[in-house]
């Protein structure tokens, strides 16, 4: 039986087969001793992704005490669940990430990790525990954003909009670009992606699956 470790866009844990192009963790351990989740489906505000492999470290899932290790489709689900580059296996992509971050901010220092945390949450958790989203017009959106229409998880893709699920995206849908729409990446990242750093997406997304 699936472990329940697979993240949606909307930041969901679930149980399915599929497990994704990237690892990540929500800063810490989150499970019991029978791997089942805690009502808690984080332990801090350091919610990071991650290489599937690296420098041959050799995973045990749900080892008591250690952190709790969740999987995305890609870089687009991690980021719309509101999760970063990882410092330690991916250090380019997240000094680029807080780079990019420094120069939105005008600031002089490169953005400290738990500086970016702390904004993350706030825009991607509510009061009820809840995912934040917020409405914007299609075309006011880059490529890379994760956003809910017709009551499921879609990529801006090339100007369209491609359905997302477990296992890839689908044919895209033509929607009109006026159209507004909730939009579940939280904005701090959304200005990251129009200042130029797109996320990495599934295959599927260039060759749509049926």
């Amino acid at each position: 039986m699936p472990l329940q470790n697979r993240v949606t866009p909307e930041g969901e844990i679930v149980a399915t087969p599929e497990r994704g192009t990237l690892l990540g963790n929500r800063g810490g351990c989150f499970h019991r001793p029978d791997q089942t989740l805690l009502p808690r489906r984080y332990a801090s505000k350091q919610w990071i992704c991650c290489l599937l492999q690296f420098k041959g470290r050799r995973r045990v899932l749900r080892q008591p005490g250690l952190y709790t290790e969740l999987f995305f489709l890609d870089e687009a689900t991690a980021w719309a669940a509101g999760h970063r580059p990882c410092f330690e296996c991916r250090r380019a992509d997240a000094v680029r990430f807080a780079e990019t971050w420094n120069a939105i901010a005008g600031l002089s220092d490169r953005a400290a990790a738990p500086d970016m945390d702390a904004r993350l949450q706030a825009e991607r958790i509510g009061r009820d525990g809840g995912k934040l989203v917020f409405a914007e017009r299609l075309q006011n959106l880059p490529a890379g954003t994760m956003v809910r229409f017709l009551g499921r998880p879609l990529l801006v893709h090339d100007g369209g909009l491609l359905p997302w699920s477990f296992a890839g995206y689908g044919k895209p849908l033509t929607v009109a670009k006026q159209t507004r729409v909730d939009v579940l990446t939280p904005l701090a990242t959304v200005e990251i992606m129009r200042a130029g750093y797109r996320p990495m997406v599934h295959a599927s997304a260039t060759t749509p699956a049926d």
